[in-house]
């Protein structure tokens, strides 16, 4: 499917509807990841055959979707992602609705559980957020430092901006961004395309703010590793929050893993499946 969404922004996604639904889960995958990613897939998956619609998200730039939007990519752009959401959540109005998100994914739902306090969704019934991103300026660098992580993101990255500046030569050129040789070189070249003067600004429009979650009435539950290289358990430290938001700590993980095997479920799977059991 491809969204129409204000202002003209058009967002793909695919829609597996289930014959005897219960419900609806819709999937929001990390940073440079997409509709097929292994773990959207498995998740979804894994939930469709627990009885749920699945409805898995592309951000702009993000899958083959590179084509739908002159403007590009970055984490700020958190309206297009809300009125997606709120999209699907009509999709099926009178199942409810479920939203689980993966790294920059989890970072996008708990925004959505912030913005949902003043602009509720009716059918909204739970958040989960795994391994999410809470304070960008300072998981940037951390992905710097872990050499199979940068080397998997910078290759991805450069790899969209590469298509992207094929698709709009006359508006990009990512030669410059593209030589760079770290993550956060590569983002302060990118400013430029973005209304954003200084990275910091860039990272901060999507941090998750000490207060953020306060006030929070749909159940959210964030899920998150001590050893998670990218956005350890300690990035959560400064949140506020009550019931029904809650946090789930685990010693090991990494990031957006949780494995028990290497073939079946992960952790997260099984556990949203039974936190669903009596929706």
């Amino acid at each position: 499917m491809v969204l129409d969404l204000p202002d003209g922004v058009r967002l793909s996604g695919y829609y597996s509807p289930h014959p005897n639904a219960r419900g609806t889960v819709m999937l929001l995958h990390g940073w440079e990841g997409s509709v097929d990613s292994t773990y959207m897939l498995c998740c979804g998956q894994y939930l469709y055959d627990q009885g749920f619609n699945i409805f898995r998200l592309n951000y702009r730039d993000h899958g083959d979707s590179h084509h739908l939007n002159e403007g590009v990519f970055y984490g700020g752009l958190f309206d297009e992602v809300w009125h997606a959401v709120k999209h699907v959540s009509n999709i099926s109005p009178k199942l409810p609705l479920v939203l689980t998100g993966f790294s920059l994914g989890g970072n996008f739902a708990l925004r959505v559980a912030r913005h949902a306090k003043a602009e509720p969704i009716d059918n909204l019934r739970h958040i989960f957020a795994v391994s999410p991103v809470i304070d960008p300026l300072a998981a940037a660098p951390l992905s710097d430092k872990n050499a199979l992580i940068k080397r998997y993101f910078m290759k991805k990255w450069v790899g969209s901006l590469s298509k992207k500046a094929a698709l709009y030569p006359n508006l990009y050129d990512m030669s410059e961004i593209n030589a760079e040789t770290s993550i956060m070189g590569m983002t302060k070249r990118y400013l430029r395309f973005t209304p954003f003067g200084t990275v910091e600004d860039l990272l901060n429009s999507y941090r998750i703010w000490p207060d953020d979650l306060t006030g929070v009435d749909v159940p959210t539950q964030i899920i998150i590793a001590r050893d998670d290289p990218v956005t350890p358990a300690a990035h959560c430290a400064d949140l506020n929050f009550t019931p029904p938001v809650s946090l789930i700590e685990l010693d090991h993980g990494g990031h957006n893993a949780f494995f028990y095997t290497l073939t079946g479920p992960t952790w997260y799977d099984m556990h949203i499946a039974r936190q669903l059991e009596d929706l």
